[in-house]
C-alpha cells in the first residue's frame, strides 16, 4: 500500500504512483498483477479492442461529476431524455462486475483499473457521439479526485497546489466537450443518502464519516483542468437542477 501524504506534504510523487498518467502506463500496472488477478487479465483484453486514439463525433459530450447522492442519476436520465441523447457511466458495465475484486487491492491496482474503465469508456463515447448527444455519469475528473483526496491527509490545504499536474486531464484520453460538477449542502446529501438506504462503498462510507475526505474530493474535483469542472448547485428539486442544467448546456452547445 502507498504510503499517504502526511498533513502539510502534499507528496507528489506518491500520488503520481496511484494515479496511472496514461494508457500505457495502467496497461504496465495491470500486466504486473494479471497472473494472480484472472480480471485483470480480462481488463487487459477489453483495452486491447479499443483503438489507440479515440476520435469524438459531431455531437456534444457531457459529463456529470460529484459525489453520491447529488443527483447524478435523476439529473442523466433527464438530459438524455431532453436531448435524445445517449446515456454511458464509468465503470462501464462490461468491467463494473469486477469492481468489488479491485476495490480490496492495492491503491496502484484499484486505480489502475478505474483508469482503464475511463480508456474503455472512451471507446464507447467515440462511437455513440457520432450518433447523439452523449451523457456521462462521471469520468476521469471522479478517478482522479478520489485518488489525489485518498492519497493526501489532513485539510484543503494539504492537497497539491492548483496547477499541479494531478489535475491535468491525460493527453491520451479522448475529452468531453462539458463537465459539470454537482454539489450539495453535506446535510442535505447525508439525507438522501439515509433515504436511499443502500449498501456503501467503502469511500462512501469515509465521504460520510469524515468531513475533511469529502472537502479534499469537492475541493480535487473545482482544481481539475483542461477540461475543467462548472459547478451546479444541486440542492433545489430536480425540475429547477434540471432546468439550471439545460441551460447551461444551451449556453455551449447548438442543439
Amino acid at each position: 500500500m502507498l504510503r499517504r501524504c502526511a498533513p502539510g506534504s502534499p507528496c507528489p510523487g506518491p500520488l503520481r504512483q496511484a494515479l496511472p498518467p496514461s494508457a500505457t502506463a495502467l496497461r504496465h500496472r495491470l500486466l504486473q498483477c494479471a497472473e494472480r488477478i484472472p480480471e485483470a487479465e480480462a481488463v487487459l483484453d477489453l483495452l486491447e479492442k479499443c483503438p489507440e486514439h479515440q476520435k469524438k463525433g459531431d455531437f456534444p459530450v457531457i459529463v456529470f461529476e460529484g459525489l453520491d447522492a447529488t443527483g447524478k442519476t435523476t439529473v442523466t436520465e433527464a438530459v438524455k431524455d431532453n436531448l435524445n441523447g445517449i446515456l454511458l457511466r464509468s465503470p462501464p458495465p462490461c468491467i463494473s462486475q469486477w469492481r468489488t475484486v479491485f476495490d480490496d487491492e492495492p491503491t496502484p491496482i484499484k486505480r489502475a483499473f478505474y483508469a482503464a474503465g475511463n480508456y474503455i469508456l472512451a471507446s464507447e463515447i467515440a462511437k455513440a457521439s457520432t450518433q447523439a448527444p452523449v451523457i456521462i455519469d462521471r469520468y476521469w475528473h471522479s478517478t482522479a479526485a478520489y485518488t489525489i483526496a485518498t492519497e493526501t491527509n489532513g485539510k484543503v490545504q494539504d492537497l497539491p497546489p492548483a496547477h499541479d499536474e494531478v489535475y491535468q486531464w491525460p493527453e491520451d484520453l479522448l475529452k468531453p466537450d462539458l463537465v459539470l460538477l454537482l454539489t450539495v449542502d453535506p446535510e442535505e446529501r447525508a439525507q438522501r443518502l439515509q433515504r436511499r438506504g443502500l449498501e456503501k462503498t467503502k469511500e462512501e462510507a469515509e465521504l460520510e464519516a469524515n468531513s475533511l475526505f469529502r472537502m479534499r474530493v469537492e475541493e480535487s474535483y473545482r482544481r481539475m483542468v483542461n477540461p475543467a469542472c462548472q459547478e451546479v448547485d444541486a440542492s433545489p428539486s430536480k425540475e429547477e437542477v434540471l432546468k439550471t442544467v439545460l441551460q447551461l448546456i444551451n449556453k455551449h452547445f447548438v442543439l
